[in-house]
């Protein structure tokens, strides 16, 4: 049998990937190049869509060549991204009429504010599973409306196009200008704050709400499916499939029952727990959002827990303060000491997300006595991340009464042992990283391979699942509560800071 190839673009917040799995779900060949961060103001976070688009065709180019193979050797072509990033562009030229703005920035606040009204943050709430914040789409595509100038017109007669990440790469991948295809995916579109996540359609009362013209939507599609056919140096390879990153990870760890879960460590940590064919609303600070959706099956619905700063934070020791000279030396640093000196670093710089939605917080660190050092910072920088997790794991046990009982992990920063020994620690839970830790590329091969018979279902995908390691709890539970105690303390000073504009 002639092996099959699946290539998956990963468009993430700071770089663009494409890796090229077999038919055994193993890599083939990657490439992956960094694109710019704009910071115009503070608070504010934008990248160059057409930067992107670049990058996106260098490393899919490379990639095949590193592999040795032809573009029609490829059966699917499958893309994850990064979720809110919000881009609008001219449907004629295709040109971006701004920078997009990302899922970081906190230009909405005020908007989001404003339109919470009397109700506050739970006004689209039942409808959209999300609470009214900066980090969403739609707020992003409304603010852009009213601030450039003539947009507004443009969009209202069909001349704009609207669209996460997902939707950018499709249009131009199959054509752009040329008859390009304008969808997105279920779980795109259940990030916009634009979907009524029950009908899985555009909420026009909310498009209403926020201004937003349904002439500037694409089309919501399913997860796993042929939209269209590429063009280019992709010509003719099937365009099958489309994933938020979080929902490609769990997807990619084969997370397909009710009750499991898996967290990715990036830029920011996101945790999701698959709750089945039914949306589980939160109450506990939580995201109710869409995982999957597999051709004409139902939808599977997740919580998710959204925490925005985790990788960033290990970035800022090292670019911003200048203690590491690389992301890999905080493990060595840290390790030199055995705890972190009574120093906790709650890294709210744009806000928190889960489970406290606070567009007012900002970063502290707090416990410092002439005792603490750097190895003892470096470690609190670490801890920040587990921490965040603990605090997520216990809203979804209130949200859910499901106890996670182990914890598949991936992304960059499962290669730190100190990290994930920590996390097994204070969630009282084995961590396990599995063989394939790429999982969010691995998901949208998946979901693309589904699309075009390559694997035949699911149960396929999970024996493809393999371990590779397993960090299993060492502190005492005395311990372990002291400590969050410490940390809770410690996220309470950082609220307040940001005045209302």
């Amino acid at each position: 049998m002639t092996d099959r190839f699946v290539a998956a673009i990963d468009q993430g917040t700071t770089s663009s990937r494409c890796i090229i799995f077999n038919q055994d779900g193993a890599i083939v060949a990657v490439d992956q190049r960094e694109h710019r961060q704009i910071f115009p103001r503070p608070g504010w976070v934008e990248h160059d869509p057409a930067e992107i688009w670049a990058t996106v065709r260098a490393v899919v180019a490379q990639a095949l060549d590193t592999a040795g193979l032809r573009a029609d050797q490829l059966s699917a072509l499958g893309i994850t991204n990064q979720r809110e990033t919000t881009v609008l562009w001219d449907r004629a030229t295709g040109e971006p009429v701004h920078n997009a703005i990302v899922w970081q920035d906190t230009r909405t606040a005020a908007l989001c504010a404003e339109l919470g009204g009397a109700d506050g943050q739970d006004r689209f709430r039942e409808a959209t599973g999300l609470p009214l914040a900066s980090y969403f789409s739609g707020p992003k595509a409304a603010w852009l409306l009213d601030q450039v100038p003539g947009l507004r017109d443009r969009a209202e007669r069909g001349e704009i196009a609207f669209g996460t990440i997902d939707s950018w790469l499709i249009w131009n991948l199959t054509g752009g200008p040329e008859g390009g295809v304008h969808v997105t995916d279920v779980t795109n579109a259940s990030r916009t704050m634009l979907m009524n996540l029950r009908t899985l359609e555009w909420d026009t009362e909310i498009l209403a709400a926020m201004r937003v013209p349904e002439a500037v939507l694409p089309e919501i599609r399913s997860s796993a499916e042929i939209y269209g056919t590429a063009v280019g140096g992709l010509a003719g390879v099937p365009v099958a499939s489309a994933l938020g990153d979080q929902q490609a990870a769990i997807f990619g760890q084969a997370c397909f029952d009710p009750g499991t879960a898996k967290n990715t460590y990036g830029t920011g940590s996101f945790l999701l727990l698959n709750t089945g064919d039914r949306p589980v609303p939160s109450k506990s600070g939580l995201i109710t959002t869409v995982g999957y959706k597999i051709g004409d099956e139902s939808p599977v619905y997740c919580l998710e827990g959204s925490i925005a700063v985790t990788g960033a934070l290990v970035q800022w020791f090292r670019d911003q303060l200048g203690i590491i000279g690389s992301a890999a030396e905080i493990e060595t640093l840290a390790a030199s000491v055995t705890d972190n000196g009574g120093a906790y670093v709650v890294p709210a710089f744009s806000g928190l997300y889960a489970p406290y939605w606070r567009a007012d917080a900002r970063g502290v660190i707090t416990g410092l006595t002439r005792y603490v050092t750097k190895a003892h910072l470096a470690r609190a920088v670490l801890e920040a991340t587990s921490w965040q997790t603990r605090e997520v794991v216990d809203a979804m046990y209130e949200d859910s009464g499901v106890r996670i009982t182990t914890l598949k992990v991936d992304g960059g920063m499962t290669a730190n042992g100190l990290l994930m020994q920590h996390q097994a620690d204070v969630l009282g839970v084995p961590v396990i990283r599995p063989k394939v830790s790429e999982t969010t590329c691995l998901g949208a091969a998946y979901a693309a391979g589904l699309a075009t018979g390559v694997w035949s279902g699911t149960e396929e995908l999970k024996a493809h699942w393999q371990r590779e390691v397993e960090w299993v709890p060492r502190m005492e539970a005395e311990t372990r509560e002291r400590e969050y105690g410490n940390w809770l303390k410690a996220v309470e000073r950082s609220f307040g800071w940001e005045e209302p504009a």
